[in-house]
């Protein structure tokens, strides 16, 4: 399908209407436990397949591993966390590729099926759709705090200005359930719907993404604040400058193709900019179909999917931000 419209993953058309889907990703740990950081960095790179609406069904592992510095019990437990992934993905590993390197870093190439009238890009969204997305955001301000904490506990506290953790057991293991889980759920809610475009969002926040798709459909997207789920303590996080380097460079990039409205704060605008690390899919539907799609989500396994904003006639802006 080429890469005019920065869809998410490669589509090859192999004939009797059936199509291979294919993308990569890896990238350095986010947090410090390997097996789940194995897990999640899985979750990610299968992520663009579902965005397609394709199936995963083969992965090859990319491995970069400093294997001076670290135990192989480590590397060991990464790969073990990325391939119960993509086990529950119903996709299997055949094999992969692993250099000596001063960081490690793991990821996927991954191989998917769809047939090709199934196919979703992130063009296609119709003023009048509405946008629903399947998880939190909130993840790189979270994250961020988890990393500060991490440093404290190395003795660098004072240096950052700590003076208490900023970030708890629970609001950390929510986090990270999030970024493990597949993005399944929000694929398989797609039967039955009519759905436009779909994309996930991951590296350039909700807004990012949300401006690869409205370029890409000709459109507009107007986000409502209040009705963007967010993990528990992303706000406070927020409040008090938080935030990974990724987040605030997307924030410089999108805040003046945005149009904000009155009421939305400059932590709104981050949050909707935070750079997400395995997030959720955001799905261009007709509104009378929404609230059911999302309920579907919910009832696969996207707890938090909701509907979060609309697609309008395209603007000054191709990106719209409201408080109610």
């Amino acid at each position: 399908m080429g890469n005019v419209h920065a869809d998410d993953a490669a589509v090859y058309r192999v004939g009797k209407g059936q199509a291979l889907v294919q993308t990569v990703d890896f990238f350095t740990p986010v947090v410090d436990d390997p097996r789940l950081f194995g897990q999640i960095a899985a979750s990610n790179a299968l992520s663009d397949i579902y965005a397609m609406r394709a199936r995963p069904v083969l992965a090859l592992a990319l491995v970069a591993f400093p294997t001076a510095a670290l135990p192989r019990e480590v590397l060991e437990e990464i790969l073990r966390g990325g391939s119960e992934k993509v086990a529950e993905a119903g996709a299997v590993i055949g094999g992969g590729h692993s250099i000596d390197h001063d960081i490690p870093l793991y990821g996927l190439a991954v191989t998917g099926l769809v047939e090709e009238a199934r196919v979703t890009r992130n063009a296609g969204a119709l003023p009048g759709d509405a946008l629903v997305l399947s998880k939190p955001l909130g993840i790189g301000v979270t994250v961020s705090a988890g990393r500060a904490d991490s440093l404290a506990r190395e003795g660098l506290g004072s240096f950052f200005g700590l003076r208490k953790r900023l970030l708890t057991d629970e609001a950390l293991a929510e986090a990270t359930g999030v970024m493990a889980a597949l993005n399944r759920p929000a694929c398989e809610a797609m039967e039955g719907f009519e759905v436009h475009a779909a994309t996930d969002v991951t590296g350039y926040g909700l807004l990012g993404h949300a401006h690869e798709m409205m370029e890409a459909s000709g459109a507009t997207a107007e986000f409502v604040v209040e009705k963007i789920p967010l993990l528990s303590q992303a706000r406070r996080l927020a409040a008090r400058g938080v935030a990974p380097d990724g987040s605030r460079v997307n924030v410089r990039n999108l805040r003046p193709r945005t149009e904000v409205g009155p009421g939305v704060t400059e932590e709104d605008v981050l949050l909707l900019c935070d750079a997400q690390t395995s997030g959720g899919l955001l799905v261009a539907l007709p509104p009378v179909q929404a609230e059911r799609y999302a309920a579907r989500c919910r009832e696969l396994g996207a707890s938090r999917a909701a509907v979060v904003g609309r697609v309008v006639e395209r603007g000054l802006t191709l990106l719209q931000v409201r408080k109610t």
